[in-house]
């Protein structure tokens, strides 16, 4: 282990990091000045500053994620006819069990 001194938004802070890793970190903390000086966020606390970083970074993660992920599939329930009779009667014993539970809760529910 060794401790790097990284300087964002003009403070410094000192972080410990694992041999062979210095470079890495690094790298990631000029990112991470980077995204402050480009949001304007130096003059902020050191709190709202790394916040502001961090924000910025998700979004950039974030919209990365969104155009690498392809669409989810939209599911498509089968027809009714490939339905066999006995899902439909565990479906319905079901929807009957969560109305009766509903109907508990709201007769339970303190009066406003």
């Amino acid at each position: 282990m060794s401790n790097i001194n990284l300087t964002i938004g003009g403070r410094a802070f000192a972080v410990s990091a694992a041999s062979g890793e210095e470079a890495h970190i690094e790298m990631l903390g000029r990112m991470i000045d980077d995204r402050v000086r480009k949001a304007g966020a130096g003059s902020q606390s050191e709190t709202r500053m790394l916040l502001f970083a961090a924000l910025m970074l998700a979004d950039e993660l974030h919209e990365a994620h969104e155009k690498e992920a392809p669409p989810a599939p939209v599911p498509v329930a089968p027809p009714a006819a490939e339905t066999s009779p006995d899902v439909i009667a565990r479906v319905e014993a079901l929807a009957e069990r969560v109305e009766k539970l509903a109907r508990h809760l709201e007769e339970q529910a303190p009066a406003s």
